[in-house]
């Protein structure tokens, strides 16, 4: 059972910051360092300061935060609301032209153990949960709301728009940088409140982002078990993660590729490379960009379709057997084997161009095909690989597997901004 309760947020004064839009931020794993700098240019106060703060010699930037957060709490630019809340998060943007919105809210999510209630689908490294640990242990705030998804069996978030949200003035109204509007309504009737904790009671959550920033929290929340001891309870602020829950349906949940860009250590031998590549796939090549993207999409419908894109020529590739995969990935399940980005990496990335595709200096990962293609186009050594995308039970099947997605295998759009509620330990 997944367990999710109101909370107190910390929010911005907006009596003091009249543009919300220059004190908030993308979640810090998917800022550039050039977006990091217009960030912290944008305003003294843009969480930025405090969520990814740079480097100086002789400063600690994690406790140079936490003080940022003292000051502005005690100088009122941001408030602490009054009584525990869920907050109703309307996200309106437009993809190739099209408008679309999702519809969500913030509540925070009891940690378990990822596996019971709280499914995983992306391997985690130490150094960025060290990094987020490290920022956690001095603010003693959860800062950024992790990405979760759930099916919504009993429609929790249509009927919290129908009934609490639709045709009321939002707390918060916002453009960022990337055009999506942000709307957020603060929800506190004891009933509703209720409703939506008993719904997702049923409900298994699985973390679309945010897997560094929720063993951070349950790492936090061992270390603060261990020194209360006798006084724990289970109950603590620390217990929660600050979580954003959308369901899975598919017009509103937008999942991206992620690209691959392989640049190689010698120069590839194309007709050997295309002799290869033959032994398990039929390959089309296709002259117009516009159509390989059309096509590459539509077959993805129902086969295995990968694109690749070299000295200035698209190819499809056709997987000819669904079970070429099965001798390569022995260990995984049927649900892992049949993800098209496990069919890149085992059969194009290790087996022909002899590439680790984790941890590997020569690959780039990008949800941008224009930005790989102009790659391409101006250094003859390399070579990129496009993927449609993934779909949402793709994601549930293989963490209810137990097992984890390849990484870089997901982009959710739009990302959920860091900044708009903030929940601050009270007994930490």
């Amino acid at each position: 059972m997944a367990k999710i309760k109101p909370f107190r947020a910390v929010i911005y004064n907006q009596e003091k910051i009249k543009d919300l839009s220059a004190v908030v931020c993308p979640p810090y794993d998917v800022i550039s360092p050039k977006d990091q700098q217009y960030y912290h240019e944008r305003s003294q106060y843009n969480l930025i300061h405090i969520l990814l703060g740079n480097d100086i010699e002789g400063e600690d930037k994690y406790q140079r935060g936490a003080d940022y957060f003292k000051e502005w709490l005690k100088n009122r630019i941001l408030l602490r609301e009054e009584k525990p809340c869920v907050y109703f998060y309307s996200q309106e943007y437009k993809i190739k032209g099209e408008k679309r919105t999702r519809l969500g809210f913030i509540s925070l999510l009891k940690l378990e153990k990822k596996g019971s209630s709280v499914f995983g689908h992306e391997n985690t490294e130490l150094a960025p949960k060290e990094d987020r640990l490290r920022l956690l242990k001095r603010v003693k705030a959860s800062l950024s709301p992790i990405f979760a998804i759930f099916l919504d069996k009993s429609k929790i978030i249509q009927r919290l728009y129908q009934n609490s949200v639709k045709g009321k003035e939002p707390l918060m109204s916002l453009v960022d940088k990337e055009k999506t509007l942000h709307k957020i309504w603060r929800i506190d009737s004891p009933e509703t409140l209720a409703d939506i904790q008993s719904g997702i009671l049923t409900e298994d959550v699985f973390i679309a982002d945010g897997h560094h920033r929720y063993e951070a929290a349950c790492a936090f929340r061992d270390k603060m078990k261990k020194k209360l001891a006798g006084a724990y309870t289970g109950e603590e602020d620390f217990n929660f993660v600050l979580a954003y829950f959308t369901n899975t349906q598919p017009r509103a949940l937008l999942i991206m590729p992620i690209h691959r860009l392989v640049k190689l250590e010698e120069r590839l031998d194309l007709e050997d490379f295309k002799v290869k590549l033959k032994e398990y796939f039929d390959i089309d090549e296709v002259k117009d960009k516009a159509r390989f993207f059309f096509l590459m999409a539509k077959g993805g419908r129902t086969e295995h379709v990968i694109g690749v894109y070299w000295n200035k020529k698209y190819r499809l590739l056709r997987l000819k057997n669904i079970k070429a995969p099965d001798k390569l990935m022995s260990d995984k399940s049927k649900e892992y084997r049949c993800l098209d980005v496990s069919i890149l990496n085992a059969l194009v990335l290790k087996s022909l161009l002899q590439e680790n595709p984790e941890h590997n200096r020569n690959i780039t990962f990008s949800p941008c095909a224009e930005d790989l293609i102009d790659k391409v186009d101006s250094d003859t050594r390399y070579i990129a690989f496009f993927l449609n995308p993934v779909k949402s039970e793709q994601i549930i099947a293989v963490a209810l597997k137990g097992e984890k997605m390849p990484p870089k295998s997901t982009y959710f759009y739009p990302k959920v901004l860091s900044g708009l509620v903030i929940n601050k330990f009270d007994n930490s």
